[in-house]
This record gives C-alpha cells, sequence and structure tokens, in this order.
C-alpha cells in the first residue's frame, strides 16, 4: 500500500472509530486551554484534569491569576511536575497577556509562541482547538506512531509535523491529530504495540516483523 493510499485509509478508519471526538483537556476559555496545554507537557491530561478545577476557579483569566504569587500558584500545580518553572511561565504570560494583549489570548502564531513556557506545539493546540485555525500538534503518540505507520521517516518533531501536513488535508489536521492521539492511548499503546500487533498495524503491514519499526 503506497504511503498516500494508507495515509488516507489511516484517515477513514480513524474517523469510523471515533466519528466524535472531545478535547481532552478540561478548559473553559482560551486562557483556560493555553494553562492546561502548558501544564501538560511531561504530565497526563488526566491528571491536568484533575488539578485544575481549584486552580480555574480561583482564576480563569490573566488577570486574576496576576493576584496569585508564584508560589501560590506553584501550590495549585505542584502535582504535575516542572512545578516551579510552570507556575512562574503561567503568571508570567498573564502579565504579558494584561499588559500587551488587553487580557485576551492572541490569535497570533508569533504572539502565542513567544510567551513563557509556551513553544510551537502549545501554540498549535491552541490555534487548533480553540481558534480552529488549522494545524498539527504533534505530540509523543503522533510522534511515536507516524513512524511506526511509515509517515515519516523522521525522529525530529518539526520534520513529521511537515510530513503529515504534507500527507493529509488541511481540513482535517485539527480532527485527525486528536483521533491519532486517542488511538495511541486506546490501541496501540508503546506497551501493547511493536508496530506489529494492533489491528493498523497489522493491516497497513501484515508482514512486518515484531519490533523491525519501533523499540519499546
Amino acid at each position: 500500500m503506497k504511503k498516500i493510499k494508507y495515509a488516507g485509509w489511516i484517515s477513514d478508519s480513524l474517523l469510523k472509530l471515533f466519528p466524535t471526538i472531545e478535547i481532552p483537556l478540561n478548559h473553559e476559555n482560551a486562557f483556560t486551554l493555553l494553562v492546561a496545554v502548558l501544564l501538560s507537557a511531561q504530565c497526563t491530561d488526566e491528571r491536568v484534569n484533575r488539578i485544575t478545577p481549584p486552580l480555574f476557579a480561583k482564576a480563569n483569566n490573566p488577570l486574576d491569576m496576576l493576584k496569585l504569587s508564584v508560589e501560590e500558584i506553584d501550590a495549585f500545580v505542584r502535582p504535575c511536575g516542572l512545578a516551579p518553572r510552570k507556575a512562574a511561565a503561567i503568571r508570567g504570560l498573564s502579565q504579558i497577556l494584561v499588559d500587551k494583549c488587553g487580557g485576551q489570548v492572541p490569535q497570533d502564531w508569533e504572539l502565542l509562541e513567544s510567551l513563557p513556557g509556551v513553544g510551537h506545539k502549545t501554540a498549535s493546540v491552541v490555534m487548533a482547538q480553540w481558534f480552529g485555525v488549522p494545524a498539527f500538534p504533534i505530540d509523543t503518540h503522533i510522534q511515536r506512531l507516524a513512524q511506526v505507520w511509515g509517515l515519516s521517516k523522521s525522529s525530529h518533531v518539526s520534520q513529521i509535523e511537515k510530513d503529515l501536513k504534507e500527507l493529509f488535508p488541511k481540513e482535517i489536521w485539527n480532527e485527525l491529530h486528536l483521533r491519532i492521539i486517542y488511538y495511541g492511548r486506546s490501541h496501540c499503546t508503546a506497551r501493547t504495540c511493536d508496530g506489529s500487533q494492533c489491528l493498523f498495524c497489522q493491516e497497513l503491514f501484515p508482514k512486518r516483523a515484531p519490533g523491525k519499526y519501533y523499540k519499546k
């Protein structure tokens, strides 16, 4: 099966498996989504969703977040790991949003990526999932499955993003990246599939030797 054909098969099959999808991080607005995505770095979405409700009850906008000290924010987000750095970033970006953006999260790539603690992936999630701008955020599941499924030969996130954007139509990027994440979590995990075990891997590469394309 040629790459462009099995890319189409993958997107069609994922749509059948996950016809409706929800954004995995709980949020109320663009700001809380931005903070939740920032906190999800090296942390599970499940854990982020457990710790953010009390934080957002206290401060769900930049102005209220500035009423908290870094130490107070740290106390809320500590279970997420890297808490001191994340707490400082949350307060720092809140200050910038108040000072330069009228307290609003901007629909602007350059401004988003310039905020403390906000890289290209975090900006991509906010642009895709809140503003509806076509983007293809690359998380660890997508990075792994892009290699397992032969969609990219690169291990570099920027190149994987470029490869996937070339394979799939722009109008499905925002939902497709979530469907790949959901599949990676539930069907083709790093622990249960070595590139030859799950339904997709068996269908795409029926003769693939176990472990040939992906090492746990």
